[in-house]
């Protein structure tokens, strides 16, 4: 009896040991770590980077609970990102360049479309070329808006100023029926985003700020300065999702990432054919000179430096500011080209 009890307790404590050993050496299940990112306005081609990756799990897979949230402009997204009340902004870097110029601590950790997507849409038969061509015209201008923010530089770049045009100024919410009703002749906007909402009532084609030069960057990922430091390991897991997954949409899956977008927002009414054609709009303006056989999402220090140059002209940017203060290449991950 007494050998049996002897056995019995080798037996319950030899399982107690077993137990505890498999507690230890099995991993844990861990929260995914939650991050807010603000895009720029209602969704649009150009999101369908996070979205995708949201609706493939890819963020998932890399730990992440990411919550994407439509925003109400890109000054708007920066502000919340400077105040802290979202992790990071989806938006137009020019935005985020001039709030720099304001003293508000930001930084982009990744850019997209580097070779800046803001111009003038002008009618695709009226055979403008060039803003020489244009002399004279009516220039429908949304004061505030990125766009007009350096359009005095654009026309300096091109040798011209606004006594060579007809400028007509109207509310942002007005510049697309202004345009489409013909009440102007060429409208200053972001090119790629506008165009595929008009171009069923009034075939346009882009004049860009980058075609005389001019390289004010778009889009891009946009966090505070102290999270460089403080949320390094989560940065640098979201910016490694969103370099594969762009890679993935430029190998042909443009209507995957347009797909993810209808699926992730169901009751918005959106236009799939239009987002669609947004994104193949921003898609070749992605890379710059200096950025192409980059990694996708690195940024140029010459590209920042030409940003900063023309910030200067238009009395923008403060003295002493220089390209480190506008980007970081901390958390791109050099393996991940996009091949050209």
């Amino acid at each position: 009896m007494r050998r049996e009890r002897a056995q019995l307790r080798a037996t319950a404590l030899a399982a107690i040991i077993a137990a505890l050993l498999l507690s230890v050496a099995a991993p844990r299940a861990h929260a995914a770590d939650r991050v807010s990112v603000a895009t720029d306005w209602s969704p649009h081609g150009m999101i369908s980077g996070l979205l995708l990756a949201k609706q493939n799990g890819a963020f998932a897979a890399a730990g992440l609970d990411v919550d994407v949230l439509d925003g109400k402009g890109s000054t708007t997204t920066v502000q919340q990102v400077a105040a802290g009340q979202i992790d990071i902004g989806f938006g137009q870097l020019a935005s985020m360049a001039a709030a720099v110029a304001n003293s508000l601590p930001v930084t982009s950790i990744m850019g997209l479309v580097q070779a800046g997507d803001n111009g003038l849409m002008v009618p695709a038969d009226s055979g403008w070329k060039t803003l020489a061509d244009m002399k004279g015209k009516r220039i429908a201008v949304a004061a505030g808006s990125a766009s007009a923010t350096f359009f005095d530089a654009f026309l300096k770049a091109a040798g011209l100023t606004r006594s060579d045009f007809n400028i007509i100024n109207v509310d942002t919410t007005a510049l697309t029926s202004t345009y489409v009703s013909g009440a102007v002749d060429a409208a200053l906007t972001t090119v790629a985003w506008q165009k595929p909402q008009v171009d069923t009532a009034r075939p346009s084609r882009p004049i860009f700020f980058s075609d005389v030069g001019l390289l004010i960057p778009g889009y891009g990922l946009i966090v505070r300065k102290d999270a460089i430091e403080g949320k390094a390991d989560i940065l640098r897991r979201l910016v490694e999702v969103q370099q594969k997954t762009w890679l993935h949409i430029f190998a042909g899956h443009e209507q995957e990432g347009i797909d993810a977008i209808l699926a992730q927002r169901p009751g918005m009414r959106l236009d799939g054919n239009i987002m669609l054609a947004q994104l193949k709009g921003f898609m070749p303006l992605f890379d710059t000179p200096s950025t192409k056989g980059k990694p996708m999402g690195w940024q140029a220090e010459s590209d920042w430096q030409n940003t900063l140059r023309v910030m200067r002209d238009v009395g923008m940017a403060k003295e002493g500011m220089k390209p480190a203060d506008m980007y970081t290449n901390k958390f791109i991950s050099d393996q991940l080209v996009r091949a050209n």
